[in-house]
């Protein structure tokens, strides 16, 4: 009986033992911190200067700002191009525009009328622009691979439905909103996606570039009702930023919120419109003459859509702390390229570049400072010291090796960018570039390279009216690009020339390449 005691005592302390070891392993498990979340947003042709954390005086951005004394703002941010599509995927890949697949906007024309909004609304094979390759691994894969949920919500651009390069392909779980750029030219549309479905809106049929009616008084509001429906786009797409975050919270994710704001056209929420009207006073109405659609009060519109974008932007930031994730979650703000000169935007009245210029030939579209340099912050409370600024020289292809050191992948083989987080950590060790590369076969074929302050350009490289230029400026006594100074440093222009010569690989698109690049007279 003893025995059988002993053994039982026996027994007893060793169940003690095994449970309190379970329970030791799962206080571990418990206790291990989860991997950071990842919320990207990305603008649509917002300027450098177009926030009030870098000097804008008339727009009201309280919510971006937040995160800028919260968090650490860049001085010296890039774009990895100076429009849509080629921004967006240079982003994704880690590649500059010398290695990228995607070096400009391709509509993919020969589809047949693709700028048609009734026949495209008809045929979902229109829709979209250039595949990328199927084969193409972007940010969304890798960390996929490393257990985060991936979703974007807004803009798209790079491939179009019924190809294998739609966001559920190239990395995204989740997909809402504008499948096609051409589509986001209204905030208004027929339809958006969700995954690869299409979600039918309660909008009517309002073409983008509808002109007001002929008679129409362009000073009474009733003439521009049209442009003003129910379903705006935006709203749908925050709702869907916010059950991603919510459906999300307990395991990490990485959120690319690509919202069109401010992207013209000029369509934004009553409320705010009414604000800025009271706050700027009468304006010239905008009739459309070039593009997108009329709006009788266009800088209250454009400001508008700013603060609505804002507002959004400060509800985000809530829901993370009610949820109890804000700590743990890497929030940066950009935009994809300088500010647009189109559809009703004025740059020069808002000072959107500034110091830069941003009005045309020199914003958006340009690989000048006021088209590619863009307002860059990043919050993440308890890693970024609160109130930093960082003046480290860096662009989009650099987020693709930066997300790697936060979620634990390796960065690519053939990419070009550095990781940013030692200087997001405020760490001593962090590794800077050499060079930036700029190529871009629009608005007449441009290339650029900065070497520390040294900045060279080249413009008119298609455009068969203007001879080619041949430019350089030193961004520490001149960052406006004012005093080309070529001459005097044929030194600097043979250096980057050698660097052209190494990055440059020939676009595998004919409508990407550029002659006088592959010709090899870029040092000329």
């Amino acid at each position: 009986m003893q025995l059988i005691k002993s053994m039982a005592s026996l027994l007893f302390v060793g169940m003690l033992i095994f449970s309190c070891k379970n329970e030791k392993k799962k206080e571990e498990v418990v206790q291990e911190p989860q991997k950071p979340n990842i919320i990207y947003i990305l603008a649509d042709d917002l300027g450098y200067a177009e926030v009030g954390a870098y000097g804008q005086k008339k727009i009201e951005t309280p919510n971006i700002d937040a995160l800028a004394k919260e968090g650490m703002l860049f001085t010296q941010h890039y774009t990895s191009a100076p429009v849509c599509a080629p921004a967006r995927y240079m982003f994704l890949t880690g590649k500059h525009a010398g290695h990228a697949y995607i070096r400009g906007n391709h509509e993919w024309k020969e589809r047949g009328d693709v700028w048609n909004y009734i026949a495209m609304a008809k045929d979902s094979t229109l829709e979209g622009q250039k595949p990328i390759p199927s084969n193409t691994v972007t940010l969304g894969h890798r960390l996929q691979e490393v257990g985060y949920t991936t979703g974007l919500v807004g803009k798209w651009g790079l491939g179009a439905p019924h190809t294998k390069s739609v966001p559920n392909d190239m990395g995204f779980d989740f997909f809402y909103g504008y499948n096609c750029q051409r589509q986001a030219h209204t905030y208004y549309p027929l339809h958006l996606y969700k995954n690869r479905n299409r979600v039918h809106l309660a909008n009517d049929t309002v073409a983008p570039n509808t002109k007001l009616p002929k008679g129409a008084d362009p000073n009474d509001p009733k003439s521009y009702a049209a442009y003003n429906l129910k379903d705006y786009a935006p709203d749908l797409m925050f709702q869907e930023v916010s059950n991603f975050v919510d459906q999300n919270s307990t395991n990490p994710f990485f959120l690319y919120w690509a919202t069109p704001i401010p992207h013209v056209a000029l369509q934004a929420p009553k409320k705010w419109v009414d604000y800025y009207i009271d706050k700027f006073g009468e304006e010239e109405p905008y009739q459309g003459e070039r593009s997108y659609f009329p709006n009788q009060t266009p800088r209250a519109a454009y400001a508008a859509m700013v603060s609505y974008l804002d507002e959004n932007i400060g509800k985000l930031v809530q829901q993370l702390k009610d949820e109890g994730i804000y700590k743990n979650t890497l929030i940066i703000f950009t935009s994809d390229n300088g500010p647009s000169y189109a559809g009703g935007a004025d740059p020069e009245f808002f000072e959107s570049a500034k110091p830069f210029q941003g009005e045309y030939g020199r914003g958006k579209g340009f690989v000048y400072e006021g088209g590619i340099r863009v307002p860059m912050i990043a919050s993440w409370p308890g890693k970024i010291k609160a109130g930093s600024t960082s003046d480290h020289i860096s662009a989009h292809y650099d987020l693709m090796a930066t997300f790697g050191d936060i979620a634990g992948y390796e960065k690519p083989v053939g990419t070009d960018g550095i990781s940013l987080l030692p200087t997001l950590l405020a760490e001593e060790n962090q590794s800077k570039h050499d060079f930036m590369y700029w190529e871009f076969p629009e608005y007449g074929g441009q290339v650029a390279i900065r070497m520390g302050d040294w900045k060279v350009v080249r413009q008119h490289l298609k455009d068969e009216k203007n001879e080619p230029t041949l430019e350089l400026y030193n961004l520490k006594d001149d960052p406006t690009e004012m005093k080309n100074v070529a001459e005097a440093h044929p030194d600097i222009i043979e250096k980057a020339a050698r660097i052209f010569a190494e990055q440059h690989t020939n676009a595998e698109e004919e409508r990407f390449r550029i002659p006088l690049i592959e010709n090899g007279l870029l040092g000329d």
